[in-house]
């Protein structure tokens, strides 16, 4: 008899966290190895925001706190939902978790029963079907290609829903691709969505404040407020304060769907840290001019890598909206032999490849459910971008 449960058959280990951990290894051998694989900001926290954190300790907020977040905290997250998107969110339809992705896990584990479909567009995210699986949920794929910035047509949409269908998820904007929705392209998905009353709508707007060029992302209450009923809205403090390890996510939502969410965090991780809490109190009601100075490097680095990339023989890569990735084609490639003499059938091969001969660590697009594709992360300082880069363009010159 299996020693683990039948539900861990149905998931994977993060493919992105098993890249990084090959590369940490290569480097801890002595390799020289150059990482694109993590989606975390390279900025340090801010430090009011640290300051905070330190207050908080010298004030003895040591304590447990309710299991849905300080009122302080939600209080914040309502006033930055209102300032941000234009919605209005009582304290009591705020929910604090441990992380964007507790949010994600306690509404699909709070709400899906065997046999329910969740409609996610790829490439997505590697954790979003994993979780729908573990969940009981069906996964349904709906493929964005390049040629549509990776964005989801409202027609796609529509031939995707089912009468099982329980949920549509939409990251905006998209890991891995940095595909952001405007108004208006949301408003195309939202017109299809108030044709379907029985699908909620779950949109993990993480990345929300790294657009560029001027270009101001959508959230899905913003465009049609008659579907906030049934539609949690997920952010957090991760990539906009370059908080990761801090590990704070929040959701909006009708008062019966964050109660639900409550119950069930009250019997997994409870509150989470109050320390981390006062943090993103301060991160969300205090300077905001950080925000802007981290997105004009993001933006330089972007079109670097752009640039460079379609340089490459073999690559096409898309100039993003948003997020701190890019997500290139590599099906120039297949077929072709590299100097080490590796035949790359398909973009895992690439990506194993490239990280043995050039020391250069990204993510197979297969991870995020899209083939013939690579992620990279530039969220990395601009040197090691540009040599990394160089690297690439030296690899694919050299297969034949």
């Amino acid at each position: 008899m299996s020693m683990t449960a039948e539900r861990l058959d149905r998931i994977n280990p993060s493919l992105t966290i098993a890249i990084s951990t090959k590369a940490r290894q290569m480097k801890a051998a002595g390799r020289d190895i150059i990482s694109l694989s993590a989606g975390e900001p390279d900025f340090d926290t801010p430090q009011n925001v640290k300051d905070a954190a330190i207050r908080a300790i010298q004030n003895g907020e040591t304590k447990y706190t309710d299991v849905a977040g300080t009122l302080a905290l939600r209080q914040a997250v309502a006033a930055k939902f209102k300032r941000d998107s234009g919605i209005d969110y009582k304290a009591e339809e705020i929910i604090i978790s441990t992380g964007g992705k507790q949010v994600i896990f306690n509404a699909m584990i709070a709400t899906l029963n065997k046999g329910d479909e969740v409609v996610i567009p790829t490439p997505c995210w590697v954790s979003y079907p994993d979780i729908v699986a573990l969940a009981d949920g069906t996964p349904v794929l709906v493929p964005c290609g390049q040629n549509n910035g990776f964005k989801l047509r409202a027609e796609d949409l529509e031939a995707a829903i089912t009468p099982k269908t329980k949920w549509f998820m939409i990251n905006n904007p998209c890991n891995p691709t940095g595909a952001a929705y405007s108004r208006e392209e949301l408003k195309a998905i939202t017109d299809v969505l108030l044709r379907h009353p029985h699908v909620w709508v779950f949109t993990d707007d993480i990345y929300e404040k790294l657009t560029y060029d001027g270009f101001k992302p959508a959230t899905i209450v913003e465009v049609e407020p008659r579907l906030k009923d049934r539609t949690i809205t997920m952010n957090g403090s991760s990539k906009a304060y370059a908080m990761t390890g801090w590990r704070i996510g929040f959701a909006g939502g009708p008062v019966a769907m964050i109660k639900a969410l409550d119950k069930l965090q009250s019997q997994s991780t409870s509150n989470t840290s109050s320390i981390s809490q006062a943090a993103a109190v301060e991160s969300l009601n205090g300077p905001q001019e950080f925000i802007g100075e981290m997105v004009e490097v993001y933006r330089q680095r972007r079109n670097l890598v752009v640039d460079m990339l379609n340089q490459a023989p073999g690559i096409t890569c898309h100039k993003p909206e948003g997020a701190f990735y890019v997500f290139p084609s590599v099906h120039g490639c297949i077929g072709k032999t590299t100097k080490g003499g590796v035949k790359i059938n398909d973009d895992a091969d690439f990506v194993t490849a490239l990280l043995e001969e050039e020391g250069v660590a990204a993510v197979h697009g297969s991870a995020f459910l899209y083939p013939g594709h690579f992620r990279i992360s530039y969220a990395t300082d601009t040197e090691s971008l540009r040599e990394a880069c160089t690297r690439i363009q030296r690899f694919c010159q050299a297969m034949v």
